[in-house]
């Protein structure tokens, strides 16, 4: 059994530290005023399916403790994060009034908490930003560590900035509403985490994979998600924008990327992408240094993230040609991530085409 921390700090230089608080959503207002931030203007950015869950909670929570929240709902899905949404978003903002001081509460998931605090972090030049994850993805990856950003035509996350949260506030009872396919989304950052930094958290994640899976064994994820959760925090610490260790974080995610905009961004779920980049990155690192890499292991609980589309139907000259836009590369050089053994994890270019199409078959056959 893993042990488990009971809260996750991630400690920035120049006294930017802030906290993972792992409680209820009712419980934001007094967490605003316990990270120092003024009561008055809030803006709560959610989306239309966890609006109709936590909306009017938090809207009731935050007015009752004399905040002022303007709400926000975007439409779901990855296709709001884009430029014309993010628009919409300093549209309403502006038009509603703020100063710097008034922090955007991110209410949502992953798409979620990269618009809401790309808005923060440009409007104004900079106001506070909260995250309240409500996705997998969210509680364990996209909430922590400041990346903020949207896609663009070229490639996912291609405009962005880095702007950490003052605080996150994680509920984890907002992942009971969560629906099945977002769950198992979801695990794929779980794993990846595991994969890449914490041998015993993957041991724990093989042992219990059908209970965490599918059955969402309460006891077991509220050890299993504050594990992941402190992977993340301890890599951004060491390396806040990615100059780095914090590259490892990618881990499938060269392959993953060029998926989503191969397909359509929201045809797979960034999970789902991110599972079949990682068998891929596992091939390749398998085929490096095969005494050291557990390959049918960690292929087998990588296999247990079910697919809704079948990737070999991509033409994978179309996915190579993405990769060339991969935020990780050096000029001309495609970097991916790669295991040395399990929990420990390095980036490499030095990858020839041949392989690249070895693993991407060995990725997406059945």
């Amino acid at each position: 059994m893993i042990d488990t921390p009971s809260s996750v700090s991630v400690p920035l230089k120049r006294g930017r530290d802030y906290a993972i608080r792992y409680t209820s959503l009712r419980d934001l207002p007094g967490i605003l005023h316990d990270v120092g931030l003024r009561t008055g203007k809030c803006v709560v950015v959610t989306d239309e399916n966890v609006g109709a869950q936590y909306r009017s909670p938090v809207r009731t929570a935050l007015s009752s403790a004399g905040w002022i929240p303007h709400v926000i709902t975007v439409p779901p899905g990855e296709k709001s994060k884009s430029a014309d949404q993010l628009q919409v978003l300093y549209d309403d903002i502006l038009e509603w009034g703020i100063d710097r001081d008034t922090p955007v509460i991110a209410l949502g998931g992953g798409v979620v908490g990269d618009l809401a605090g790309y808005a923060a972090a440009t409007l104004l030049r900079g106001v506070p930003v909260v995250q309240c994850p409500t996705s997998l993805i969210a509680h364990v990856d996209s909430a922590l560590g400041g990346k903020t950003g949207i896609n663009h035509a070229t490639g996912k996350n291609l405009i962005g900035a880095f702007h950490q949260p003052n605080v996150v506030v994680a509920d984890l009872d907002t992942l009971g509403t969560l629906p099945q396919r977002e769950w198992t989304s979801g695990m794929a950052e779980v794993i990846k985490h595991a994969v890449i930094a914490d041998a015993d958290l993957f041991s724990f994640i093989e042992e219990h994979l059908v209970d965490v899976m599918t059955g969402r064994r309460r006891d077991l994820i509220h050890k299993m998600i504050p594990r992941a959760a402190k992977v993340k925090a301890e890599i951004v610490a060491e390396d806040e924008k990615e100059s780095g260790r914090r590259a490892i974080l990618n881990f499938g995610h060269t392959f993953a990327h060029a998926i989503e905009s191969v397909a359509g961004y929201g045809t797979f779920t960034h999970g789902e992408a991110v599972a079949i980049g990682m068998r891929a990155a596992l091939f390749l690192s398998a085929q490096r240094n095969t005494q050291a890499i557990p390959r049918e292991n960690i292929d087998y609980v990588l296999r247990a993230i079910p697919q809704q589309h079948d990737p070999s139907e991509l033409d994978w000259q179309d996915v190579r040609r993405a990769m060339q836009s991969d935020k990780k590369n050096k000029g001309d050089v495609v970097r991916f991530v790669l295991l040395d053994r399990l929990g420990q994890a390095y980036v490499t270019g030095d990858i020839s085409d041949a392989a690249l199409r070895q693993a991407w078959d060995f990725a997406t056959r059945p």
